[in-house]
Order: structure tokens, then C-alpha cells, then sequence
């Protein structure tokens, strides 16, 4: 029996999936303005859900006349990655991009592995290449399967509600992730169905990686003793969390801007601090610009709001998001909650939490 006319239904669904963001309208959507004429930049690994991504948005650009630029990032982890970068451009090229770029970046894997250096070192680059590019709007091909994945690296690392609510479909009005509501197995389809040859990353089936046993060995166990949806009901439950997330998000945000407080260098000379080894208390003065906040205030705050308005505070101050974890907020909430005396918290930064009375300073120094 002839297939109907019309591309065929995983191409309509990646199509589907892209096309919102490139018609909406430019105040519709927080950061990104069509209107300016900047290109939509696609990052592009040769994967299947990456080129899926970028054939469907030179498709639906050109009908708004919107340049598309490819991009692949080679993180150089592998002999040959920069002839498989090279093809990765050539392909580009052959999809109907506007331009294809390929990037070298540096992976430094010290204190937080190689997968996270890896990320960090690819979202910086993909950055710089929008700011070039005068683009507003960076297209991921992450699908609901990677999402599945997030949220189980999330559940067996401990991780709070921000982990466990996955990845969001965009971030800073910058990175959009389209495919979030498409699976792994349609991206595939859309490639073998418009004829588009992909690359298999060995390191997607390297087990050294935790994403890749996730992906290789975890899930499939849980399809098959769990039955099938597993990896649906993950991402469902992602959707479900991120809202609770971004509500406290925002409350949190709200309180720290009425409720912040202002410190000019000449007002943050703090008397010298002495305590015991290892509590994170030194025993030199502080010197430096950041924010106040009253204790009492805090203390009041739901514990959720609570940990988020220091953690906003901490951030504020100048420590760096990606290195402040849970534990150096609870350490600065002893400060608020649980005060013996003690006066400094050392944060990444550097930025220090200090109590000075009923106050509570984030300084950098």
C-alpha cells in the first residue's frame, strides 16, 4: 500500500517540534527576537537526534527566512575527533545549513570528571559562538530518552528537586531543547526516512560513563522488569517536578530581591574570625562588596524558600553556580539555624558567609 504524500511521520514530528520556535512571535518567547535577524545556531554532534534536529530547522527556517548555522564541538577526547568534526561540517553543509562551524575545545576534567568538563567546556563555547553570531537562539537535540536518563543520574546521586526535574526546554532565553516530547527512536526514524547517514559516539557505549550504563544496561532492565514506559514515565514525572521547582524558584527570587541588602566595600572590614579546623572559619578578616541579609528574616522562611535565598545570595555574591553545592548551603544555613558561635562559611568563589550579629554577609573578597 503507497505511503500518503507528505514527509513521513517521524519527519513531521521533528518538524512539528521545531516549528513553534521559529514563528513565534519575538516577545513571545523571554530573550529571543527573530525581529533582530540573528541566525538560529543548531548544535550538531552527527548523532541521529542532532541531525534530525538540524534537517527539520533548515526546513522550517527557510520558510521565515531565517539563516540556520550548524555547529559541532570537538572536545578532542578522541584520536580522530578532528576528521570526525570535519565530517560532521561536511554533512552540515549537505543538510542546507547556512554555515557550518566546527569548535576545538579544551576538556579539563579535574575535581568533577570528564562528562561534566565535557558539558561545561561545550555550553561556553556554543555560548561565545551565539554572542559571534548575534544569535539569540541555540537549538540541543536532547529527547525524552536523555531525559529519562537525567533524572535516573539525578535519583541515584542523591540529587534534590532540580535534578530530579531534569533538563528544562530552554535556559537563560538562549538554549532551547525542542525534542524534549520525542523519543530516541523517532530522531532515528527521521534519519533513515530522509535518507541522512549518523555517527554512533563510541563513548555513548563506553561503560566507563554513568549516562552510558544508564542508557546500555539500567533501562533496559526496567523496561523489561518494570514493563514498557519506564523511560516515558521518568520524563513525565521530570515535567511534573519542574513546575514545583520553578514556583519555590521564584518565591525564592521575589523574597531575596525585596529583602536584600547592599554592602559597599567600605562597610565589609570584619574583625578578625578564629574557630576550630576544618569548620570552614579562618582566621583573617574579610575585605570586600556582596550582600546582607537579616537572620531573623531568614530563620522565619519555609526551609525550601530558605535554602533557595542563600543559595541566590551565595550566587549573587560572586560563587560560581556549577561548584556550590548542597552541602556548602546547609553549612551556611547552620549560620541562620543552627548558630553556635561560629561566624564564616568558606563558599567556592572564593565568597565567604559571615554572621555578624543579626546580620548575615556574602562577601567576596
Amino acid at each position: 500500500m503507497p505511503r500518503p504524500p507528505g514527509p513521513a511521520p517521524a519527519v513531521a514530528a521533528v518538524r512539528l517540534a521545531v516549528r513553534p520556535l521559529l514563528t513565534a512571535a519575538p516577545d513571545s518567547r523571554p530573550g529571543v527576537g527573530r525581529s533582530a535577524g540573528g541566525p538560529v545556531i543548531v548544535a550538531c554532534s552527527g548523532g541521529a537526534d542532532s541531525l534530525a534536529l538540524l534537517a527539520a530547522t533548515v526546513f522550517e527556517a527557510a520558510k521565515v527566512g531565517v539563516p540556520v548555522v550548524g555547529a559541532t564541538v570537538d572536545h578532542g577526547l578522541q584520536p580522530e575527533s578532528a576528521d570526525r568534526a570535519e565530517a560532521v561540517v561536511d554533512q552540515m553543509k549537505r543538510l542546507g545549513a547556512t554555515e557550518a562551524v566546527s569548535v576545538r575545545v579544551h576538556v579539563d576534567p579535574a575535581g568533577r570528571g570528564v562528562e561534566a568538563a565535557a558539558r561545561a567546556a561545550r555550553y561556553d563555547v556554543l555560548r561565545r559562538l551565539a554572542a559571534d553570531h548575534g544569535s539569540s537562539m541555540v537549538l540541543l537535540g536532547h529527547t525524552r530518552d536523555d531525559q529519562a536518563e537525567t533524572v535516573l543520574l539525578g535519583l541515584v546521586r542523591g540529587s534534590g528537586g532540580r535534578s530530579l526535574a531534569g533538563m528544562p526546554p530552554s535556559v537563560d532565553g538562549l538554549f532551547y531543547r525542542p525534542l524534549l516530547q520525542l523519543t530516541r527512536e523517532q530522531t532515528e526514524a527521521a534519519c533513515r526516512a530522509e535518507g541522512i547517514e549518523v555517527w554512533s559516539d563510541p563513548h555513548n557505549a563506553d561503560p566507563r560513563f554513568t549516562r552510558s550504563r544508564i542508557r546500555h544496561r539500567v533501562l533496559p532492565v526496567l523496561e523489561s522488569e518494570l514493563g514498557p514506559g519506564v523511560a516515558a514515565a521518568l520524563a513525565r514525572t521530570a515535567e511534573m517536578l519542574r513546575a514545583d521547582v520553578e514556583a519555590l524558584d521564584r518565591i525564592a527570587a521575589a523574597w531575596f530581591g525585596e529583602h536584600r541588602s547592599p554592602h559597599p566595600p567600605e562597610q565589609q572590614t570584619q574583625p578578625a574570625l578564629e574557630g576550630p579546623a576544618g569548620t570552614g572559619v579562618a582566621g583573617t578578616g574579610v575585605v570586600g562588596t556582596g550582600v546582607g541579609l537579616d537572620v531573623g528574616e531568614l530563620a522565619a522562611l519555609d526551609e525550601a524558600i530558605r535554602l533557595r535565598v542563600l543559595r541566590l545570595a551565595a550566587v549573587a555574591a560572586g560563587s560560581p553556580p556549577g561548584e556550590l553545592f548542597r552541602v556548602h548551603v546547609l553549612a551556611v544555613d547552620d549560620l541562620v539555624c543552627r548558630y553556635t558561635g561560629q561566624q564564616r562559611i568558606d563558599l567556592p568563589g572564593p565568597v565567604h558567609a559571615v554572621r555578624s550579629g543579626p546580620v548575615l554577609r556574602f562577601l567576596r573578597p
